[in-house]
């Protein structure tokens, strides 16, 4: 590294730095801004990326950012169309693609209807794109059938945030508020490793004083910066918070006068949690009732507070319910809506928050509109030019829409930069479904494990090549430019979509020329919304940096901190809602058979199902294998030596991944990442059972066994 930081410094002196591309990190919801500087060394090009300053990351990169090059650049870029002939894939024209896809998508809607067609997007898109996902499968196609990979991921805390407060934003206040909080609660969630950038504001907190609270079954280095580890079983965080509540109300630390003007619901919530002992409580989530009682009091006692949740208490099928109880604990406590004092889901994927606002997923329209309200229908139906009538009603969730492809019901997809053969649970019936399909079109990098089941496959272009609007994990919206030349006949997602669109007969709909024309369009479509980008231009953002949502008109600055005086329900007040300690739906729970729990999560070294971190050497040599966490005696009991190959069993199927001893995880639970596929492929063990509210599934509570290869 120091001899490339030389080289880069001869070059700039000697004026040899040939191109420099100015973009934002294409992975996690930071979104920091960066450049890539390209210098030529004989017939060689080398690259280095340096941060840029801006107001989330102040110019900090982690290193997936600083390799992120590399994946972009990788020769196994799909440059053409291919199409699958005789199982294997030939490269064909875009003319040829085209034509394709009409002949197929009308024989399909002719014979079965246009709900026989499915789209599935992404969260790693722009706003253009995602927001012309939605405007496509509505109006291109006419199919109600349209979901994203995001509901894997945000669903939980984006539902729970709606319910509780009338809106969700990933967090209520800007992070510049954190290191002004004197109490952070931590909970299922490890920013070290899945968003290091933004881990100084954090540690200024504690270096502040700030009393931070952790709540995960593993030690990570997140927990490390903590105060107090509250070490949990895995699925109980929401029978916790209760316990948590019962302390700051036993001890009379609520905020009576917040409760009684802002919030409806307090009342069912005490009654509940009352009726709980702590030991029962204690005993269901194997923390002690000393050590519950020291997270109440710490939480509730400060006057600033703020709590901060991901997919460790997301991402079960109580997820949605249990950041409730999360959100409860705020309010009794009057902490939201206030200079340090608020809640923070922290986004993961790069444009999780604004991929979720604007029409990819299966009950919503552009602006965080509900597809079932008549008078956000007629809005939309109107900056759209169709009528009303026109816009299919609501679809179902992703998982759901393969369990209709393997039942029949969906015939064909189009799916736009995912990889749910990896990404979603019980894996294997996933391939199952998808290889039913009459007609399966992948836009993508590369041919990943998914797009490998595909008919055909379109080249899409890589971060350093699509100009677009990303929307940051504060909610802030900023302008992700982009200069290099496109790869083969590689084209951006907008363009394929506006392509295809043309070619069904839909194209006086689709007749954009960049994607700053598709924002202006979504401009009007959000205006009025919840997610309100009236008020932003692309002038705006390179002008300010970013612009944090919502913006209704160009001379409002956006809006740092929510709910100060009322929250966005009809009467201004937030919804309390008592949560049981047992999930509605049941859980695995572990057993003789199957006697030690499975969670999962991230590795700093990669993204997601690693479809692109995988094709990046300096990141893949960090982390070139999964593997298996288990406490010391968990590994004694079950004859399992360090660093050796142990197969991993559940109900669903098995993989095979190298031990890890360590001594940072509870002995009745295992932890395995979840960026490798097929055999290594942690989620063929996760069962399909969903939150029934926000249909996540339940990555992080599986039972199963091990034993030693």
């Amino acid at each position: 590294m120091e001899s490339m930081l030389a080289y880069f410094r001869e070059k700039q002196q000697s004026n040899d730095i040939e191109m420099s591309y100015d973009t934002q990190c294409p992975f996690c919801s930071v979104q920091c801004k960066m450049q890539l500087l390209e210098a030529r060394n004989g017939n060689r090009k080398r690259y280095k990326t340096i941060g840029q300053a801006n107001p989330t990351s102040k110019g900090r990169l982690c290193i997936k950012g600083m390799n992120a090059h590399q994946h972009a650049l990788h020769q196994d870029r799909i440059t053409q169309p291919l199409l699958k002939i005789n199982g294997a894939f030939k490269p064909i024209t875009w003319t040829e693609a085209l034509k394709l896809i009409k002949e197929r998508v009308k024989d399909i809607q002719n014979n079965n209807g246009p709900h026989a067609i499915s789209v599935y997007g992404s969260a790693s898109i722009t706003n253009e794109e995602a927001y012309l996902m939605g405007k496509f499968a509505r109006v291109a196609l006419k199919t109600k059938f349209i979901d994203y990979n995001g509901r894997l991921c945000m669903s939980a805390a984006a539902s729970a945030a709606t319910l509780t407060f009338g809106m969700d934003r990933g967090l209520t206040n800007t992070l510049s508020e954190i290191p002004e909080a004197e109490v952070i609660m931590l909970a299922g969630t490890n920013v070290a490793e899945c968003q290091p950038t933004i881990m100084p504001y954090f540690e200024q907190a504690k270096a502040n004083g700030a009393f931070v609270i952790a709540i995960d079954p593993r030690e990570t280095a997140t927990t490390k910066l903590a105060t107090l580890h509250l070490k949990l079983k895995p699925g109980t965080d929401a029978a916790l918070y209760n316990g948590i509540l019962h302390v700051i109300i036993q001890e009379n630390l609520i905020d009576q006068e917040f409760i009684t003007n802002r919030a409806n619901g307090y009342a069912e919530v005490e009654r509940l949690v009352m009726s709980y002992k702590l030991t029962e409580i204690s005993e269901i989530t194997g923390v002690s009732v000393d050590d519950i009682r020291l997270a109440a009091l710490a939480f509730a006692k400060p006057k600033t507070g703020m709590i901060f949740s991901a997919r460790g208490v997301e991402q079960q099928t109580d997820g949605s319910v249990a950041v409730r109880n999360l959100l409860n604990i705020l309010i009794a406590t009057g902490k939201v809506g206030k200079h340090a004092c608020g809640y923070g889901a922290i986004t993961g994927q790069s444009n999780g928050q604004g991929a979720r606002e604007h029409g990819q997923k299966a009950d919503q329209l552009p602006g965080y509109r509900s597809i079932e309200n008549n008078e956000h229908r007629k809005h939309i139906a109107q900056v759209w030019g169709i009528r009303e009538e026109e816009l299919p009603r609501k679809g179902v969730s992703a998982f759901e829409m393969i369990e209709k492809i393997d039942e029949g019901e969906i015939k064909a997809m189009f799916l736009l930069c995912s990889n749910p053969v990896v990404s979603n649970p019980h894996a294997h019936f996933v391939k199952r479904a998808l290889s039913k399909l009459s007609f399966f079109v992948a836009v993508d990098l590369f041919l990943s494990e998914t797009a490998l089941l595909a008919d055909l496959v379109l080249p899409s272009t890589s971060y350093l090549e699509n100009e677009g609007t990303m929307t940051n994990l504060e909610g802030r919206v900023t302008l992700r430019e982009a200069s290099m030349k496109v790869v083969g006949e590689a084209k951006h997602d907008w363009e394929i979509l506006c392509l295809i669109a043309r070619e069904l007969g839909a194209g006086k709909y689709f007749s954009y020329s960049s994607a700053e024309e598709i924002f202006q369009e979504l401009r009007l479509a959000s205006q009025g919304g919840v997610a309100d980008y009236y008020g932003i231009t692309y002038e705006r953002i390179r002008e300010k940096n970013g612009i944090i949502w919502p913006c209704p008109d160009k001379s409002h600055s956006g809006t740092g901190r929510l709910f100060e005086e009322s929250f966005a329900h009809e009467d201004g007040r937030a919804q309390m809602l008592a949560v049981p300690n047992v999930a509605v739906v049941a859980k695995e729970v572990i057993c003789e058979e199957y006697p030690l729990y499975l969670t999962t999560g991230r590795v700093i070294s990669h993204y997601l199902t690693g479809v692109q971190t995988r094709k990046s050497s300096s990141l893949i040599a960090r982390n070139f294998e999964s593997y298996l966490e288990l406490h010391p005696a968990t590994a004694k009991k079950y004859r399992i030596q360090d660093q050796r190959l142990v197969k991993v069993e559940s109900r669903r199927g098995s993989v095979i991944v190298r031990s890890k001893v360590s001594e940072s995880i509870r002995e009745d639970t295992v932890f395995i990442p979840f960026h490798w596929d097929e055999e290594q492929n942690v989620n063929r063990l996760i069962s399909n059972q969903l939150d029934p509210i926000c249909h996540m599934p339940g990555f992080k509570v599986s039972a199963i066994k091990l034993s030693p290869i």
